[in-house]
């Protein structure tokens, strides 16, 4: 199935040179990145990979090279008066790099999470000099301000409110003095949107189905994961009761109508996932063989990686965060249903090998994000 698979996928962009090099560098990655031991996994096709240290220095190195850089920046306020016509740093004085807020978010994230895999990616301990410099009680203040300012209640809901929780889900599981002290000055906007975020779903009747940032279900599963590990129970009891509402009637999702010209998301894998979560095994299973029943095909003819034509365009290059993100949520379902393994991890490998060779050559406008949709992919659990 997988050789099958691979050909398919890759005859659109070059005919047997591509099928050869992709094919040979997903054996070549998969014997490196197997297991963190770099020994070769027993089955290449079904063996999803692990990210390696050559493979984290690579997504390492581009939010440590945005986090201060304030420009360009997509700012995406509302402007209440004059008062507020201020430099992003001014704003935004932890989270004012990477283009914008929310990608200045994730970057966080990243550098966290390979910070707690592979410290020695900042051994001179720069990295964590700049995070002590950015995150202090002070600059948090300015940034709560801005999320109490009447006109901008509502800014990076939902997607920016959930990378930050996914941040401090990472900080809070770290055993690390200095994220420790990062987690407690970020805590009081945490608990800010994470109220904010209960009324919100409360008022909200109808999920929100793009492929873009304002995806309901993309959101809500990296809520949830944070809810789950911090214990934030009224937060975890909103989203199921949510998620249940809005998607638990869904059937025969359909993906012949994605992707979409600049999607990095998929409606329907992303629903698929955040069910996997909420749901029971059992119920789960019934669940999705109603929702997506080619799921459980041997060959799946829809899910072929994204073209990308362009990535120095921003809204094309968010292709190959497509191809990341439905990795990630391949990989989820497998991990909730492990009979779909088989066949659904080497679909998720093949999206990762089609659009990770990108990541050290791309353009600012992939560079500044996509490494974090890489990491999430690559570090699904």
């Amino acid at each position: 199935m997988a050789k099958t698979y691979f050909f398919k996928a890759f005859q659109h962009v070059g005919g047997w040179a591509a099928v050869v090099l992709i094919s040979a560098g997903i054996a070549s990655l998969s014997a490196c990145q197997g297991n963190k031991s770099g020994q070769k996994p027993e089955n290449n096709e079904t063996e999803r990979f692990e990210i390696s240290e050559e493979t984290a220095r690579t997504i390492f190195e581009l939010p440590t090279h945005c986090l201060d850089q304030e420009y360009p920046n997509k700012l995406g306020q509302v402007i209440g008066s004059a008062s507020d016509l201020k430099s992003p740093k001014a704003l935004r004085p932890i989270f004012y790099g990477c283009f914008d807020w929310h990608s200045a978010v994730h970057g966080y994230w990243s550098i966290v999470r390979l910070l707690k895999l592979y410290p020695q990616l900042d051994s001179g301990g720069k990295v964590r000099q700049l995070l002590n410099t950015h995150i202090t009680e002070e600059n948090l203040a300015v940034e709560l301000a801005f999320f109490n300012d009447e006109n901008n209640l509502g800014f990076e809901r939902t997607y920016g409110w959930a990378w930050l929780f996914k941040l401090q889900e990472e900080l809070r599981a770290w055993d690390d003095t200095d994220a420790k002290r990062w987690s407690a000055v970020l805590q009081p906007l945490v608990d800010l949107l994470a109220e904010r975020t209960q009324v919100y779903l409360s008022k909200l009747i109808y999920p929100i189905r793009t492929g873009q940032h304002d995806n309901t279900a993309f959101s809500l599963t990296l809520m949830y994961a944070y809810a789950t590990a911090v214990g934030d129970m009224d937060l975890v009891n909103a989203i199921k009761t949510t998620s249940i509402r809005f998607y638990e009637s869904d059937k025969n999702c359909d993906l012949a109508y994605e992707p979409g010209g600049n999607d990095f998301l998929s409606p329907c894998l992303e629903e698929a996932y955040l069910m996997s979560k909420v749901m029971p095994k059992d119920e789960y299973k019934n669940w999705l063989l109603n929702f997506m029943p080619l799921l459980f095909e041997e060959e799946i003819e829809e899910l072929q990686p994204a073209i990308v034509s362009d990535r120095t365009d921003g809204k094309l290059v968010h292709l190959d965060g497509l191809n990341f993100s439905r990795a990630n949520c391949l990989y989820g379902i497998g991990r909730a249903l492990p009979e779909l393994q088989q066949s659904l991890n080497p679909i998720a490998n093949a999206h990762i090998a089609f659009s990770i060779k990108n990541l050290a050559n791309d353009d600012y406008m992939g560079s500044h994000w996509l490494g974090t949709f890489a990491l999430l992919a690559l570090s699904n659990e």
